[in-house]
């Protein structure tokens, strides 16, 4: 394999991707597939797990994806986690932060419980998964965290203010970690989109005169597809990428830069 072209595959890596079994998720683990990696899949429902472990096989043949169900909201469930990846003894070099929840209404109707549970799973637990990957990204050298923000997290959206600053401080992590880190040869970088084709978003898109609204502030005047966020996503692990670190790439057809 050429020089040119091993810096487009990720042959021989290993990556953990949370919140795999659906949607951005979902779309991230088969692109790094694709390219060549292994894929750890984790998220809470065992059975949508397993069918996303039976796609991944049966569309790439060399794939040998693995799967771990847990709620990752819970700190023990993190280390139980990583219990489980020092007891496969494999060497983890990518780990895709994207589990997430939400729960949206007006700032003055949440109780502090629900904003706790929002910011352990949206925030807390990307901090922490970061934490334990840490020391076997640093024994690869060569290794990145891509964590899934919002464009929420970059300007107000009708998603809630939790999700909002929950977001804000991922992209804000993001930055830390990257100047952190990089003596590690860890990257750190996220990614940002806006309305993405996913069941999570089904329903409010369903409503016609809100999916006009929407794509009134969207210049590519359209919603945009798992497959690509998945693909920023996976550009960010390649060695292509190798320069890049603490960034925030919107993926948004254009919402961020629209003015009037």
């Amino acid at each position: 394999m050429s020089e040119v072209v091993s810096r487009w595959r990720l042959d021989g890596r290993v990556a953990l991707v949370t919140g795999a079994s659906r949607g951005i998720g979902q779309a991230c683990a088969r692109e790094l597939a694709a390219l060549g990696a292994q894929p750890l899949l984790v998220a809470r429902d065992l059975d949508a797990l397993e069918s996303a472990r039976i796609e991944l096989v049966e569309e790439f043949p060399g794939c040998a994806p693995r799967t771990f169900a847990a709620d990752l909201g819970s700190s023990e469930a993190r280390l139980e986690l990583f219990d489980w990846i020092a007891d496969l003894d494999i060497p983890l070099s990518i780990l895709v932060n994207n589990v997430g929840g939400n729960v949206t209404r007006a700032a003055l109707e949440y109780d502090l419980p629900e904003v706790e549970q929002l910011l352990q799973t949206n925030l807390l637990s990307a901090f922490h998964l970061s934490q334990l990957a840490h020391p076997h990204l640093a024994a690869h050298g060569a290794a990145a965290i891509v964590n899934i923000g919002s464009v929420s997290g970059v300007t107000h959206v009708r998603s809630g203010a939790p999700y909002g600053m929950s977001k804000a401080a991922l992209h804000q992590l993001t930055r830390n970690l990257a100047c952190e880190w990089a003596e590690d040869g860890i990257r750190v970088n996220a990614v940002a989109p806006w309305y993405i084709r996913t069941r999570r978003t089904a329903t409010v898109l369903a409503d016609a005169d809100y999916l006009e609204e929407v794509l009134g502030r969207t210049p590519m005047r359209r919603i945009g597809e798992p497959h690509e966020v998945a693909a920023a996503v996976a550009f960010l692990c390649l060695p292509a990428a190798s320069y890049i670190s603490g960034e925030c790439i919107g993926v948004d057809g254009g919402f961020l830069r629209y003015g009037f």
